[in-house]
């Protein structure tokens, strides 16, 4: 049974300044965590409308949130399709806008897909079953440039050369196709000298696969370019970022966009109290911006 508990649930949805009656989008509603705190924050009449682009999650997320279902929209859509989603659930500009980037407690611990190398799963990495392309296909397939180009510029992994010449090496004699097989190979071709002493060593190599297979940089920028137009005068969008790629990336186009002003001049980061209680929340940046009254 997956334990879900929200990433810095209190702040996140304090900083959104959600009110009895307001209209808000959680963007990533997983296991419906944010979701639920915002429903409960925004009663008797406030709605929210959910993005998530993972059947299962969605079917699991609901269940949480059975009892505020007459004021939950849900769509499968990912959150850079904000302009089509938004316009489905009869809406154009919302109150507030939340964004967690990071797995789920399910998608890591029961989604067998891959996410993890803690248990033997087959390589997959799809949070949208509907994508065509996975974890594997990138190992099996890419070239040993383009697999170093991945694991160095979305994984910032610099034995990023080494460990793709040891996939094309040994993807020779037999297909990668399991979690097991990929971290045992990066251990193998990284010097035990060069271990990181915090991480597992093949921590970055997944989180660039992921990242490649799920195209999130490229759909965090998508909504981030998006999201003030959705957003009512004062109205704020909330992210929560899980490693440095996408916490630059937030923070440059807060400043970029004029429409914006930046609340959050430093990330707020997890109390040490969250962090004993839920380990995976020690890498989580919330940022804040603020949409300017016109």
């Amino acid at each position: 049974m997956t334990i879900h508990l929200p990433v810095l649930l209190d702040e996140a949805v304090t900083m959104l300044g959600v009110v009895p009656g307001g209209l808000y989008l959680d963007g990533t509603f997983g296991l419906g965590g944010h979701t639920k705190e915002i429903l409960k924050r925004s009663a008797p009449q406030g709605r929210v409308i959910a993005f998530d682009w993972d059947e299962e999650a969605i079917a699991r997320g609901l269940g949480n949130v059975a009892a505020f279902s007459d004021r939950l929209t849900v769509i499968r859509r990912n959150f850079a399709e904000i302009d089509t989603g938004l316009e489905e659930a009869g809406a154009s500009v919302v109150d507030g806008i939340l964004i967690d980037i990071g797995l789920s407690s399910l998608q890591l611990d029961e989604g067998k897909r891959g996410f993890s190398f803690r248990i033997d799963e087959p390589l997959d990495m799809r949070m949208d079953l509907r994508r065509e392309v996975t974890a594997a296909d990138i190992v099996g397939g890419a070239t040993e440039n383009e697999l170093a180009d991945i694991f160095y510029y979305y994984g910032e992994e610099k034995q990023a050369r080494r460990i793709a010449g040891r996939i094309v090496e040994e993807r020779k004699a037999e297909k990668i196709r399991t979690t097991t097989q990929l971290a045992d190979l990066v251990a193998r071709a990284i010097p035990r000298k060069f271990h990181p002493p915090r991480i597992h060593v093949a921590t970055r190599v997944f989180q660039a696969l992921r990242i490649a297979v799920n195209d999130e940089l490229a759909n965090l920028a998508g909504i981030l370019e998006k999201a003030s137009r959705h957003l009512s005068p004062g109205g704020r969008i909330c992210v929560i970022s899980f490693h440095s790629l996408e916490d630059r990336i937030v923070k440059r186009t807060f400043a970029e966009l004029a429409e914006l002003v930046v609340i959050t001049k430093k990330p707020i980061v997890p109390q040490p109290s969250e962090i004993k209680t839920n380990s995976r929340s020690r890498s989580a940046r919330l940022r804040v911006a603020e949409r300017l009254a016109q």
